[in-house]
């Protein structure tokens, strides 16, 4: 939990590896723009150092945001069944990644059924106390 009750989650986009920069902004934009619709603080870009030391370092390939959220485990749980709604909806092969206090998940090609059973693991492990 971070500062005055408020949760910062990394958010990486790693873009399919046949995409165009022009393609691959309009993904983060509408990426953003899609966490924007959930009940979050703020969702932010985040500083170049911030993509984690395994994502490419190509601006075309990765893109990081902070989203801030509140106490609410609720918001968390929206903001992560709207990624990987976003993220199914997307023609490629697309990964992102959300990481909080050090704990990443990984979503991309798995299975629906296997997309759950991470999420629901991940989920457990940051609800609030």
């Amino acid at each position: 939990m971070g500062v005055d009750g408020v949760t910062e989650v990394l958010v990486v986009l790693e873009a399919d590896d046949e995409i165009d920069a022009e393609t691959y902004e309009r993904l983060v934009h509408r990426l953003r723009a899609e966490i924007g619709h959930v009940d979050v603080e703020s969702v932010t870009a985040a500083p170049a150092d911030a993509a984690p030391a395994y994502a490419k370092g190509d601006p075309v390939t990765v893109g990081a945001l902070i989203v801030a959220l509140s106490a609410s485990g609720g918001v968390f749980v929206a903001l992560v069944d709207t990624v990987r709604d976003w993220l199914g909806r997307q023609h490629g092969r697309h990964r992102i990644t959300l990481t909080v206090d050090g704990d990443t998940i990984e979503l991309e090609g798995a299975t629906s059924a296997q997309q759950r059973e991470l999420v629901a693991a991940f989920l457990q492990r940051h609800r609030p106390e």
